[in-house]
């Protein structure tokens, strides 16, 4: 018994690797991130049992400790199981909680990397992540805790590095707090950022800003349900 973790990407198909089509032609099951469905599914094999168990903020979802037993109980049936999770696997998509339950039951793992949609974002934008002179470091970070609002504890003199690139996932929300506090860690207003929206989409959309000016458009926009980046800090031009 083996279930196969496999990183769906941003949500561009053509943006999958070989071998995580392989396991989706392959797969008896697959339980499918929200942001993983619609054409990545379409590399599954007719008559493969389809299951959504994504979260999105402001809808009701599954508990993890049911996805957790829904991977157990599937793949102790011998079927041929994948969890495919949006972006990488291994990024904010709380993989270690299901391998934690797999171990536990005596299941194999295995796990297929993909694409971060924070390189996709950079990607779709133009620019790299990184610049030999003014980037060396490229941070990743969520904006969202358990609870929905900044999680605690976190390195905001690191986050206010102007010298680094950062990449703040799941912040919509929560930005415009977090953005003050860049700015009371000393980091200067007109910092350059990059709203990314639905990254791999066909509604994507990208915009750039200032991070206070960004703050402010989001402390004043409507709540929204979009997968949402928001890239800062030593960004390049771009195109």
């Amino acid at each position: 018994m083996t279930v196969s973790f496999v990183s769906a990407g941003p949500g561009d198909p053509e943006l999958l690797t070989l071998k995580a089509v392989a396991r989706l032609q392959a797969a008896d099951v697959v339980l499918f991130d929200d942001l993983a469905s619609g054409p990545v599914l379409g590399h599954a094999r007719a008559g493969a049992d389809l299951i959504a168990v994504g979260k999105r903020a402001g809808r009701v979802s599954m508990k993890q400790d049911h996805i957790s037993r829904l991977l157990v109980d599937h793949a102790r049936t011998g079927a041929r199981v994948v969890r495919l999770k949006s972006g990488d696997a291994g990024l904010f998509g709380r993989l270690e909680e299901e391998i934690a339950a797999l171990t536990a039951a005596g299941i194999g793992y295995e796990i297929v990397p993909g694409v971060p949609s924070a390189l996709a974002a950079a990607a779709a934008a133009g620019i790299p992540l990184t610049r030999r002179t003014t980037a060396r470091r490229v941070q990743f970070v969520t904006g969202a805790g358990l609870d929905g609002d900044l999680p605690p504890g976190l390195n905001w003199p690191a986050l206010a590095d102007p010298a680094a690139v950062t990449v703040l996932f799941m912040g919509r929300r929560t930005f415009p707090a977090f953005a003050a506090r860049l700015m009371a860690a000393g980091m200067p207003p007109e910092t350059p950022a990059l709203l990314a929206e639905s990254v791999g989409h066909p509604e994507q959309s990208l915009s750039r800003h200032s991070i206070s000016g960004l703050a402010a458009l989001l402390a004043d926009a409507p709540a929204g349900n979009l997968p949402t980046l928001v890239l800062y800090g030593a960004l390049a031009e771009g195109e």
